[in-house]
């Protein structure tokens, strides 16, 4: 049998002792608002998807939590 292929028992209910196949590292998803600086915008995610971007002029949260989001929630 050629050492490349690996022969997996369906029925064994015991773990082997090293995992040939590895999980995807996923990163997590982004939720909420985060401060983008390459555009020097405001983006709402949900679910990891873009929802809309808006200026910080046109941003409608006061001066204190722009700057919280621009400090704590950059991307």
């Amino acid at each position: 049998m050629d050492k490349s292929v690996v022969q997996l028992d369906l029925f064994d209910l015991e773990q082997p002792a090293e995992k040939s196949f590895k999980q995807p590292v996923r990163s997590p998803l982004l939720n909420g608002m985060y401060y983008e600086r390459s555009s020097n915008r405001f983006v709402s995610f949900v679910q990891g998807r873009r929802h809309f971007e808006v200026t910080p002029s046109r941003c409608l949260g006061d001066k204190a939590w722009k700057e919280k989001i621009m400090r704590e929630r950059v991307i």
